[in-house]
């Protein structure tokens, strides 16, 4: 398969589900022309439900961007995709701006979270099942379920510690959720 470029392309959107041809759209116009697209007209039911949503980007298997809301913060799932797509191309702070030249090698996953339950012991924590929230004081890190490399409940907390800022020993409330992920 031929870019609009001539050269070789590494994903074709077309073969993917609707939410990620969504954030595809979404980055790929806003990298090349600096617009914001609108949300489909023909609205799913998936793309018309309230959820926090999170975008993840990764080139030759390496995560590139990922970005999120565990709770809404836009009216629908379409929308919460283009914010958040756009968001994890170019305002991830572990990552430098998505170029054009990357768009074509990009692998996209869109999660559609669960709200956040409460957890009262380690034991309701699945690190492949759920994803995790901690939290202490104003302080908040997540981590979504089954990541590469995270096997262990000890050290999904343990790194979704870390993301917030939050030591070690230092106790925290734990939430989970669950996503439905697409790729």
């Amino acid at each position: 398969m031929n870019s609009p470029s001539g050269g070789p392309s590494c994903h074709d959107s077309h073969g993917h589900h609707p939410l990620v041809r969504l954030a595809i759209e979404a980055i790929e116009t806003y990298i090349k022309e600096r617009r914001v697209i609108e949300p489909p007209k023909d609205i799913t039911p998936e793309l018309a439900e309230k959820a926090g949503v999170f975008v993840c980007l990764k080139k030759d298997g390496e995560l590139r961007g990922c970005i999120g809301t565990f709770m809404p913060a836009t009216p629908d799932v379409a929308q919460e995709i283009i914010r958040n797509s756009i968001s994890a191309a170019t305002e991830d702070p572990r990552f430098s701006c998505v170029d054009c030249g990357e768009l074509e090698c990009l692998d996209y996953s869109v999660d559609v979270l669960s709200p956040p339950e409460p957890v009262k012991s380690l034991s309701e924590l699945d690190p492949k099942k759920y994803g995790v929230i901690v939290s202490s004081g104003g302080r908040r890190g997540l981590l979504l379920p089954a990541l590469d490399g995270v096997d262990t409940v000890e050290e999904q907390i343990a790194i979704a510690k870390h993301k917030a800022g939050i030591d070690a020993s230092e106790p925290v409330i734990l939430h989970r959720f669950e996503v439905r992920r697409y790729d």
